[in-house]
């Protein structure tokens, strides 16, 4: 007899800890590459004054790594797969339930940079 299966999707405690499998690329990438210098580097491009919280300088590199590493042309193409890859995600340090930065914030700090 054919059956269809049904989604049944029930709520569950997860982590992307718990996700993520340890031997993967970006936990050994995470292990291995110490991006705390990036603070130092980009300190300038940012105002003294607090005004709308910045996306963090290290996502941002991160995210250009995950963009080199996946072979990925846009920001608009990197965003759409960081929102599904839970690995990507877990790099970059945002949890399942937070938002992912938006597309044209990071243009907007590329050109900060520049």
């Amino acid at each position: 007899m054919l059956r269809q299966k049904v989604k049944c999707f029930q709520p569950r405690t997860l982590s992307l800890e718990e996700l993520v499998p340890p031997n993967h690329f970006y936990r050994k990438l995470e292990a291995n590459l110490d991006l705390r210098f990036v603070y130092d580097l980009v300190q300038e491009s940012y105002a003294a004054t607090m005004g709308r919280p910045a996306i963090d300088p290290v996502v941002f590199f991160k995210l250009q790594l995950v963009m080199f590493f996946e072979g990925i042309r846009s920001e608009r193409q990197l965003m759409e797969t960081v929102n599904v890859n839970l690995a990507h995600c877990w790099y970059i340090g945002y949890d399942l339930d937070e938002a992912v930065p938006d597309h044209s914030s990071l243009s907007k700090i590329r050109t900060r940079y520049a």
